[in-house]
């Protein structure tokens, strides 16, 4: 079992890392800060390029202690708190990713989610240095209630600003 979640815990975070590469420096076929900060004008996150700064921060961050699982529960919200965001600015545009889609947003959420409430496991640094206590399901919860809340917020603000630039007709 320990040896399946550090698996997990590394393939999901090398994807999430280079999905937050693409953001930050363009790389793996990314738009880079200009480019995401562009889509993420329209979306009403402000200002753009500043915001795709921190999304692409946010995610490698979160991926490198995921795949350590050093502070499992702090990586682990900070992956869910930008999906989190990406979810619901892309859910109107349905379910399936060739659509623009929520599809790959909501898959690594939740995946990391449910990886993380298993906990880091034996081979983790949060184990090797007496940190998992504060890897429990519990902590888990917690900071990811935490980064639903903080990401709930970035979308309702957002959607207010897009809003008030919208005129009535």
């Amino acid at each position: 079992m320990d040896a399946g979640l550090l698996f997990l815990r590394v393939a999901l975070a090398v994807l999430i890392a280079g999905h937050g590469c693409q953001k930050l420096f363009g790389w793996f076929s990314g738009s880079g800060p200009r480019g995401t900060g562009a889509v993420f004008e329209k979306w009403g996150l402000r200002p753009g390029p500043a915001m795709a700064v921190v999304a692409g921060a946010t995610e490698v961050l979160g991926a490198v202690l995921f795949a350590g699982g050093l502070f499992t529960a702090a990586g682990t919200a900070l992956i869910v708190g930008t999906m989190v965001v990406a979810v619901a600015m892309t859910a109107a545009n349905g379910l399936w990713a060739n659509k623009g889609g929520c599809e790959l947003a909501l898959l690594y959420g939740l995946t990391t989610f449910g990886t993380g409430l298993a906990g880091p496991g034996r081979y983790s640094l949060d184990h090797a240095l007496g940190l998992e206590r504060f890897a429990g399901p519990g902590y888990v919860l917690g900071a990811s209630f935490l980064a639903l809340i903080g990401g709930a917020g970035m979308v309702i603000l957002a959607r207010l600003r897009t809003a008030r630039e919208i005129p009535a007709q």
